[in-house]
């Protein structure tokens, strides 16, 4: 369909030939993210990749790219499995029917995860916890319609609120901060042996790999780091926390992933090999990512005419593709609206890749793809072993939905201890 609203037209693609003519078939048209998008991120992550087009994200994307080739997984597995046994054994330490706050503990979790991996530094839990502080209260402060941008009129952005804008940039500034002391430690000596994100940005070094590389400057760096930083650790914590709250509204899936769990790991941490042998818990991750994919909406901006479907696109037209309605659409999804892991199976057809976008598609796909399924499945199967996590009741769960799709307020439930594997 196509609207306009005033000066801004739009054009939402909702099915997976016309997200493909986006994302893939006219990448060169449409690499170009919209503005609110743009001037939405660009106080926390500057030219960043998640925000920079054309040759500038041609550059970094094959800058930051290396420290998420297969040959790193196996040692970020491990890291992931540890640092959620740390989560574990926290959660031991608490009585029985504690409640917690599952979508801040696992944004606290993912965040070390990304530190400790990609960058190679043990994130304390302190700096963990003000990164994720910081990002949301950035979140609270982004208009979730801006109106210089929605409708095409840019002299409106000069009469924004001044007072969201100092809240907002004090929340960057926290976020800042971290990555700012990470890559000082970094640089005074505490360097991994492997090669890392720091390692490549800083010091171009791609030894490991057999190939040259180039370093960047310090903010140029700094803004690489604080993207992967941002989508190393938000997403997952909020797919992970959908993850929890559907599980605890389906004895029947709940208890099949624990008993898969418990067979197959028999008490012990998993690892990277073990992941090939949970499938189901694997597809209650990816179907917690169509029902509640992290970023629920992508846009991009036209750089110049197109047609799609026999519809003239004018440059400068908003392409929307969203990831929420695509994955619950009626004629593509059987009962789309209803949490049924079993879609996901081996043996079951995979749906098309551009009907299931939750970490977008074509050029611009997610780096760590294959890292953030992995990531939630190591997460799921180790905390799944010592606990169960329920709803306190009638709790209500709203949506909040800003940069990303995540629980209202937070997601509170009530820990049950398992006792070991049956």
């Amino acid at each position: 369909m196509s609207f306009k609203l005033l000066n801004q037209e739009y054009i939402l693609c909702n099915s997976p030939d016309t997200v493909r003519r986006v994302f893939l078939d006219r990448h060169d048209i449409y690499d170009k993210k919209s503005p609110q998008m743009r001037h939405a991120l660009r106080p926390l992550l500057g030219d960043g990749l998640f925000v920079s087009d054309g040759a500038l994200w041609k550059a970094r994307r094959k800058a930051c790219s290396p420290p998420f080739e297969s040959s790193y997984l196996a040692d970020f597995a491990a890291i992931m499995s540890a640092s959620s046994v740390e989560v574990s054994e926290r959660w031991e330490a608490l009585p029985e029917g504690a409640t917690v706050d599952v979508l801040n503990e696992m944004a606290r979790l993912t965040a070390q995860i990304i530190g400790r991996t990609v960058f190679g530094d043990d994130v304390s839990d302190n700096d963990a916890a003000k990164v994720v502080n910081g990002f949301t209260e950035y979140q609270h402060t982004i208009n979730q319609l801006d109106y210089a941008d929605t409708f095409g009129l840019p002299f409106l952005r000069r009469l924004g609120n001044p007072f969201k804008r100092k809240k907002a940039a004090k929340a960057a500034a926290e976020v800042h901060q971290v990555i700012d002391q990470i890559i000082e430690r970094y640089k005074h000596g505490n360097k991994p042996d492997r090669l890392t994100l720091l390692s490549v940005l800083l010091d171009g070094d791609m030894s490991s790999l057999g190939r040259s590389g180039c370093p960047m400057g310090a903010e140029a760096a700094r803004n690489e780091a604080i993207v992967m930083f941002m989508a190393g650790h938000e997403t997952t914590a909020n797919a992970l926390a959908w993850s929890w709250y559907l599980l605890d509204g389906c004895e029947r899936s709940r208890r099949k992933m624990y008993d898969e769990i418990d067979s197959v790991l028999q008490g012990r941490t998993p690892t990277l090999g073990d992941v090939a042998n949970l499938p189901f818990t694997r597809a209650v991750f990816e179907e917690s990512l169509r029902l509640y994919p992290p970023v629920p909406l992508l846009s991009r901006e036209a750089r110049s005419d197109d047609e799609i479907r026999g519809s003239k696109v004018k440059k400068g037209t908003i392409m929307l593709a969203l990831p929420w309605l695509l994955h619950r659409h009626e004629l593509e999804w059987e009962n789309p609206n209803a949490f049924y892991p079993e879609r996901f199976m081996p043996g079951n057809p995979r749906p098309d890749k551009f009907l299931y976008i939750p970490f977008s598609v074509g050029h611009r796909v997610c780096l760590g793809l294959r890292f953030g399924l992995t990531e939630g499945i190591l997460c799921l199967a180790t905390l799944a072993q010592r606990f169960e996590l329920r709803l306190p009741e009638n709790h209500q769960v709203e949506i909040e939905c800003r940069l990303t799709l995540r629980p209202k307020g937070g997601l509170p439930m009530v820990l049950s201890k398992r006792g070991g594997y049956e």
